[in-house]
């Protein structure tokens, strides 16, 4: 099993908990983003920088993600993809895509992007609270003590 990390938008603390959660579990990790990323001195965990344009990171994961892997990440798109080849998918606030949920999940991004596509003003997601941080780490820790 290997954690990839859609870098470029997950919160700082989430990549802390992963390095302190990729060290405590022996689990390769690799952070991808089209910016240079600094990481901790580790065995387990190593960034890859890619080229920027648009989905050139979420692109990479999608191409190097095995069945059985976890992916981090907020984009539902890639999460999709990752579903589809057996790979798990967890977005920074904690939440599981499945196969269950991801269809609804790509519908209801595709309808907001509608509507700001026609002018409807629509906020984004919340700050990201302490909560989501909890979550995020519970989950991430009910995942790793299932697969490794």
């Amino acid at each position: 099993m290997h954690i990839w990390v859609d870098a470029d938008a997950t919160p700082v603390v989430i990549k802390e908990i992963l390095f302190r959660a990729a060290e405590r579990v022996h689990v390769q990790m690799t952070l991808v983003a089209n910016k240079l990323l600094r990481v901790p001195p580790s065995t387990y965990v190593r960034a890859l920088q890619v080229p920027a344009g648009f989905d050139v990171a979420d692109n990479e994961i999608a191409l190097r993600v095995q069945p059985g892997d976890l992916v981090v990440t907020a984009d539902i798109p890639l999460a999709a993809q990752v579903i589809e080849k057996g790979a798990h998918a967890l977005n920074p606030r904690g939440e599981f895509y499945s196969p269950d949920n991801i269809r609804e999940r790509l519908n209801m991004r595709n309808f907001m992007e509608e509507l700001r596509g026609s002018g409807v003003a629509i906020e984004g997601p919340g700050v990201f609270s302490q909560q989501d941080r909890q979550r995020f780490g519970n989950q991430l820790d009910r995942f790793l003590a299932r697969h490794t």
